[in-house]
């Protein structure tokens, strides 16, 4: 797990990925930014969901936790989409 930016990454959000859009249906990776600080948990590093509907300004991500499926409220920054 990556705790720091690389150089060429420091001090920016990259507003294209900061306003994306995102489908239902769409397969997402989790990405913590770490320029954003939020409460982000640990635990949903790495992991990878189905965007199940937008709330707000982010999407709820249906994610497969052992043999539950459990949903989270997530910002698009911390989304990346899987092709």
């Amino acid at each position: 797990m990556n705790k720091r930016k690389q150089e060429r990454e420091k001090g920016k959000i990259r507003l294209s990925i900061y306003f994306q859009e995102l489908g239902e249906g769409d397969r997402v990776a989790i990405v913590r930014e770490h320029s954003i600080i939020t409460g982000f948990p640990k635990r949903m590093q790495g992991k990878t969901g189905v965007v199940e509907s937008r709330r707000g300004k982010a999407y709820i991500v249906k994610i497969k936790d052992n043999k539950q499926e459990k949903r989270y409220i997530i910002p698009a920054i911390h989304l990346k989409k899987i092709k």
